[in-house]
């Protein structure tokens, strides 16, 4: 995948902010993508050396059968401390490395992480799909910010996530009776078609597969 870079990592959290309010205005809510999907990626990030060394993974699977097609995992020094609400700075510098070895080219990318459920509306996804200009979503583990009500214990039961009287994403529940993920549009992609999708890429587990594979790759196990 060929990547146009948008601007440097080597940032202040100032210089980050007003970077994030910029690129912020490039998100898309909508779907803005071509069916059929073919491919599916997720990405994820490990550290290495006491978090001196970022190492980022890509899976790319088939869709809809979940088929791992590609892997590739990329290393480089972590330039951008750990600072909630930035995390992007720190971790998509070598996402985009892992990214531009791969050769088949996903139609949606799953980021473990957030997408617009963000206090800058600028998440993980969202920023990693304005870079790349690709379909994204965030299939977060915890919730950042908003407010939700209590998600029925059926497996694709939801709840509107809520912040400052705006729904932000999703409260979703990946496996009947297990702790629901928090979906949140990226890029390119609506709320409605991010959550169709991420239960369409979790058949089995609480995580989409392309979140459980690259989180492996990410992590060395």
């Amino acid at each position: 995948m060929q990547i146009k870079q948008r601007h440097d990592w080597n940032l202040t959290t100032s210089e980050a902010k007003i970077i994030q309010e910029e690129l912020q205005k490039e998100v898309l809510t909508e779907d803005k993508f071509t069916e059929p999907v073919k491919y599916v990626a997720g990405v994820d990030m490990g550290f290495e050396a006491n978090g001196t060394i970022s190492r980022a993974a890509v899976a790319v699977l088939s869709f809809p059968d979940l088929q791992l097609q590609e892997q590739s995992i990329a290393k480089r020094a972590t330039t951008f401390p750990y600072i909630p609400g930035f995390l992007s700075f720190r971790e998509i510098p070598a996402v985009l490395d892992a990214l531009e070895k791969i050769n088949t080219i996903p139609d949606i990318i799953l980021c473990d992480g957030q997408g617009i459920a963000h206090p800058r509306r600028l998440g993980i996804a969202c920023h990693l799909g304005v870079i790349i200009d690709k379909p994204t979503i965030g299939v977060a583990k915890s919730l950042l910010i908003g407010k939700h009500q209590e998600v029925p214990q059926i497996k694709g039961s939801w709840q509107p996530l809520i912040h400052k009287s705006e729904t932000i994403g999703a409260v979703l529940r990946t496996r009947s009776n297990v702790k629901p993920v928090y979906v949140s549009s990226g890029h390119r992609i609506s709320l409605p078609t991010a959550i169709d999708y991420v239960l369409r890429c979790t058949p089995k587990y609480r995580l989409p597969e392309t979140t459980r594979i690259a989180d492996k790759l990410a992590s060395a196990r």
